[in-house]
């Protein structure tokens, strides 16, 4: 949902809120193998499946371990920000330390897969669920480490998330992301205090109290500030011009929160119930019908998910 420190100056960098979905999600199965075999089921792309790959190799060679087989049966889109490269990397470090009785945490793994490096909201996304706050880089530490989470909240049961999806274009990612990073002047150091504030002193007692008028008023103080400093790298203050213009129809027909996930292009909006959700779902469908139909816009509604991730032994599922 957005960083709160992008100046830096105290020595950390980034801090960052977030939240753990039930939709899109990976599902996966991980088995011992005399060679590492990677397959999946037909909707899943055939680049899921060369990540997915490259991260079992990187492991077993890290760790000195045997192959694997590995069938992925969900996944979450790649490059929509999303969490997708965090998730697969998470869930297959995961299943593999489970396999061969390694006791790896999450914080290991992710170290192991090179994530983390400026949000650890997918980390604990994985391994708590929630309404997630992390504390950002430290500027100052000679070597790699996990964001620290500083905060976790069950979030409303009874609230529901709209996902916007534009398929015709990714998120930035990869080189394009260090670029924009390298190339974006200096956040001011006032403005980064003031988002720290908006999400100490409203988002949070919002959520315990489910004021989500007052929740949303936060989400979009660091939507627009962040959307607008990213502005350079992204082409405006969402990635995806249909998205923003779902947004901006979201703004005007009154609805609280709002914003784009990370780099996007995927964009959300958060509703008291599911009530409220269909029915802006309705007027929505009908008012960008030709770009549903077109396939550049689509939709997903789901909800929070207050639980890490399930992992299953072979012989409780009855496999």
């Amino acid at each position: 949902m957005g960083f709160f420190d992008l100046n830096g100056s105290l020595g950390r960098k980034f801090g960052s809120i977030g939240l753990s979905l039930d939709a899109p999600c990976i599902q996966l199965a991980v088995r011992a193998s005399d060679k590492l075999n990677i397959n999946g089921a037909a909707a899943v792309p055939a680049s899921i499946l060369d990540k997915a790959r490259n991260i079992a190799e990187k492991l077993i060679e890290k760790l000195g371990l045997q192959p694997v087989d590995i069938c992925i049966d969900q996944h979450i889109p790649e490059h929509a920000g999303l969490g997708s490269g965090t998730q697969i990397a998470l869930a297959i470090g995961t299943a593999i330390s489970r396999l061969y009785q390694l006791n790896l945490n999450v914080q290991q793994i992710a170290l192991l897969c090179n994530r983390g490096k400026r949000s650890g909201i997918g980390i604990a996304a994985f391994a708590h669920g929630g309404l997630l706050i992390d504390g950002g880089r430290d500027l100052n530490s000679p070597v790699h480490s996990v964001p620290p989470l500083l905060a976790r909240y069950d979030f409303p049961e009874q609230w529901r998330i709209l996902l916007i999806y534009d398929g015709s274009q990714p998120g930035l990612h990869g080189q394009q992301e260090l670029t924009a990073f390298d190339e974006l002047p200096v956040f001011p150091d006032v403005l980064a205090a003031d988002l720290c504030r908006q999400v100490l002193m409203r988002a949070m007692p919002a959520i315990l109290e489910q004021d989500l008028l007052t929740f949303g008023k936060a989400i979009q103080e660091l939507q627009r500030h962040v959307g607008d400093y990213f502005a350079p790298a992204q082409g405006g203050r969402y990635a995806s011009k249909p998205v923003s213009d779902v947004l901006n129809c979201l703004q005007q027909a009154g609805v609280a929160c709002f914003g784009q996930s990370s780099w996007g292009p995927t964009g959300f909006a958060i509703f008291a119930s599911q009530q409220d959700a269909e029915q802006q779902l309705s007027q929505l469908q009908n008012k960008f019908s030709a770009m549903l139909l077109s396939g550049q816009l689509s939709w997903q509604l789901c909800k929070a998910s207050n639980h890490g991730a399930q992992i299953y032994d072979a012989q409780v599922r009855g496999a």
